[in-house]
């Protein structure tokens, strides 16, 4: 037979002693728990209806976040760091908390000694300075102030969640960690080198900088939804097939960058694969170009219209082609600061865009950062539509050649005398 153990009587409820109290709080081992936060505070949605909320006043997204559950919190549900538990629950976890403070305050103090010793040298004489030395302490300075507060939680809750200050060197650090080890580079490059736009395109690719882009949704399936249903935004993931009704329209784009100081791009958007005829091949058709756009940190968007040199054109991949790769490119130009002068292009220079001889002439190059996104598309009616009044042109039509039949001549003669 089986025994059952009774339970003891008295199970500690984390949830019922849950505080808001901060590292400055652990840092003191004298202070009492802080109370909850104040009604007033953002929380992340929940599933339950509007107002209702725990007997604790605090909802119960707002425990779902201290807890590590749940979606993390966006621009529209940012709430500051709190303990998940409060102080007294667990010894380890406040003992952790004063040693990360312990560590950042010897660091922080280091940091001082460093930044004074660099303001003295950099006082000296021209001659007398020592430029080598100079520049190794400001590289170590750089590297100390980060290692002062990488471990900080509520550090590290700001750049997790979408609340980092990108003029802050430790926010910039963690953000581009996140985007270089946890997964969203890795995608890009595999779908990249998957669908061959290294060496297709170009024959280096090495992105500085995360590049979304968000297109509408899909068209609803009925038609009676289709001109009564207003569609959102929705983000892009890379190498996923899109339909050309989703495309009509330019994309939204988005950039995070890691640099402070403002530097001149160039856009640009390329089909890989348009069928041409005349060389029984394919060829590249230049779809959308913007030089001289400013970015940096502190420019989550491009700031100017990206309309007003070669305007975009909607993808239209050819009725009875394969799949059609669509690459969309922001390289750094030749000079961070002097714009450079690319006359736009006419519908009749799209077709058959180089874009190494491209480069070599206005001196792009992978190799030196950027940003890039692709996606895919498939001929549907939509293009139809694209070819008659976008393009005002006839829609060409591809497919393989009949294969010739060896028994014609018998089909057409009579079987019977």
């Amino acid at each position: 037979m089986l025994a059952l153990r009774r339970l003891p009587r008295f199970t500690p409820r984390l949830a019922s002693i849950r505080g808001n109290a901060t590292l400055e709080t652990a840092a003191n081992p004298q202070a009492d728990v802080s109370p909850a936060p104040p009604a007033s505070s953002v929380t992340a949605k929940s599933g339950a209806p509007e107002g209702k909320q725990d007997q604790d006043g605090s909802g119960n997204a707002a425990a779902k976040q201290q807890n590590g559950g749940g979606r993390s919190a966006s621009s529209k549900t940012q709430r500051e760091w709190s303990r998940p538990i409060a102080k007294g629950v667990e010894p380890a976890y406040d003992y952790a908390l004063r040693y990360i403070l312990k560590d950042a305050k010897f660091i922080r103090k280091e940091l001082e000694e460093l930044r004074a010793a660099v303001e003295a040298e950099a006082k000296k004489p021209e001659g007398e300075r020592d430029e080598a030395a100079l520049k190794e302490m400001r590289e170590r300075a750089g590297i100390l102030e980060i290692q002062s507060e990488v471990n900080l939680p509520d550090v590290r809750w700001k750049a997790r969640n979408g609340m980092a200050d990108m003029s802050k060197p430790i926010h910039r650090h963690l953000v581009e960690q996140r985007w270089r080890e946890e997964g969203d580079l890795d995608l890009l490059m595999e779908r990249i080198y998957q669908m061959s736009v290294v060496p297709d395109m170009l024959p280096e690719l090495h992105p500085s900088f995360d590049l979304h882009i968000k297109y509408a949704e899909p068209p609803p399936a009925s038609n009676y939804l289709r001109t009564r249903v207003k569609r959102k935004l929705k983000e892009v993931e890379p190498g996923i097939f899109l339909v050309p009704e989703q495309t009509r329209r330019p994309p939204e784009i988005s950039t995070t960058l890691f640099h402070t100081d403002t530097r001149l791009y160039t856009l640009l958007m390329v089909d890989l694969d348009v069928p041409d005829p005349e060389s029984r091949s394919y060829t590249t058709y230049l779809h959308w170009m913007q030089p001289n756009i400013p970015l940096s940190a502190s420019t989550p968007a491009p700031t100017v219209p990206l309309d007003t040199h070669t305007p975009y054109v909607p993808p239209h991949p050819q009725r009875g082609t394969p799949y059609h790769r669509y690459v969309l490119l922001v390289l750094p130009q030749a000079s961070a600061t002097e714009p450079i002068d690319i006359p736009a292009y006419e519908e009749s220079d799209r077709l058959g865009f180089n874009f190494r001889a491209f480069a070599e002439q206005y001196g792009f190059d992978g190799a030196r950062g950027g940003g890039a996104h692709m996606w895919r598309e498939v001929w549907d009616e939509t293009v139809s539509h694209i070819y008659q009044y976008t393009l005002k042109k006839e829609e060409p039509r591809f497919g393989k050649l009949p294969k010739p039949d060896p028994y014609a001549d018998i089909k057409r003669t009579k079987k019977y005398l």
